[in-house]
């Protein structure tokens, strides 16, 4: 039984994020906290509903997750029983409990189908634009002499992890935006000679965070990543993919769950300016925008031509008029910023 996969009742939404996300799976397997009783099941999407209805990080998963989940007593069924009711109900979990409903294993696709026949890979082929044309002041002095995009995590350059967390899900069509230093953005890729398509958008002055995208505008027939050369998130993308589809999102960016805790007592004032009361060391949650997000091709008609915009100016006028902007949330320790020297540290450990 991988222990990982179970989780008290009793956990709040932050530890289940963080559960999720060690544990590579898409669901958990709720139990008593000290017995280890079947209480539910608790899907990516169970916490993604909630954290997007504003309950806080530090909130319990009671009442969030599934009640009644589908399992089986330990001896009691085949694994044909297991394999028609994976493919029946495309669930990702089943747990096994024993005759008093505790829990003893778990199935997984990898488990049940181990004699060759597997679950099919899900593959996006679907275009990515990275954003490489920024000066990358906060990496100086590395990026006086590289542009941000090349500066090296380990024996590889930012930019080589970020597509290879696309590439390996069967994205092939890569677009860079380029400006600062962009001549030995090109140079690098000429040399690496990757087995992908390196599509090059020359910004002749600095657009902004999208300005370059409207050069873009008609080459793509279906939704499309944009990323920042700087960050480097681990999550499921074909789980966004589908959120961003299912929810008919036209744009949809990736938020960190983020948890701010304030080491002070912060004083609040009544109407007469005398304080009223004093929160110790407040809590505060926050969903950050981590700089990846999901566009819908005709939203490059809205960006002006050959003018600064940024992303934000985008979001806000494609709410102006009426287009829905979705949110996905992902744990705050599947995003890193390398564009900060104390994440870029962490991404030289978290990526050996």
């Amino acid at each position: 039984m991988r222990e990982e996969l179970k989780i008290s009742s009793k956990s709040t939404i932050k530890s289940a994020l963080k559960t999720m996300a060690k544990a590579g799976e898409k669901c958990l397997i709720v139990v008593e906290d000290d017995n280890s009783t079947l209480l539910g099941t608790l899907s990516d999407g169970d916490l993604r509903k909630f954290i997007l209805k504003g309950e806080k990080l530090t909130e319990s998963i009671d009442g969030m997750y599934n009640p009644e989940p589908t399992f089986f007593v330990r001896e009691k069924y085949t694994l044909n029983d297991a394999k028609k009711i994976f493919l029946d109900q495309k669930f990702d979990l089943i747990p096994i409990v024993d005759s008093d409903r505790k829990v003893v294993d778990a199935l997984i696709w990898e488990n049940v189908f181990k004699d060759g026949e597997q679950k099919q890979p899900q593959r996006l082929d679907v275009p990515v634009v990275i954003m490489a044309g920024g000066k990358g002041t906060r990496l100086e002095p590395f990026t006086k002499v590289l542009p941000k995009s090349l500066v090296p995590v380990n024996e590889k350059p930012i930019i080589e992890h970020i597509i290879k967390s696309f590439t390996i899900l069967g994205c092939i069509d890569f677009f860079l935006s380029v400006n600062y230093k962009g001549r030995i953005l090109k140079a690098y890729f000429e040399e690496l000679q990757p087995d992908y398509s390196v599509s090059f958008i020359d910004e002749n002055e600095p657009l902004g965070t999208a300005g370059s995208l409207r050069f873009l505008y008609g080459r793509f027939d279906r939704s499309f990543f944009v990323t920042n050369c700087d960050i480097i998130i681990e999550a499921d993308y074909i789980s966004l993919y589908e959120f961003h589809k299912k929810e008919k999102n036209d744009i949809t960016l990736v938020a960190s769950a983020k948890e701010y805790i304030i080491p002070y007592g912060t004083c609040e004032l009544d109407n007469d300016g005398c304080l009223s009361h004093i929160n110790e060391k407040p809590q505060y949650d926050f969903l950050i925008n981590t700089g990846l997000y999901i566009l819908n091709p005709d939203i490059l008609e809205l960006i002006p031509k050959e003018k600064f915009y940024h992303i934000t100016h985008l979001i806000e006028d494609a709410k102006n008029i009426g287009k829905k902007v979705g949110v996905f949330p992902i744990d705050e320790d599947s995003w890193l910023d390398v564009g900060e020297w104390s994440e870029y540290k962490k991404a030289i450990e978290s990526l050996k």
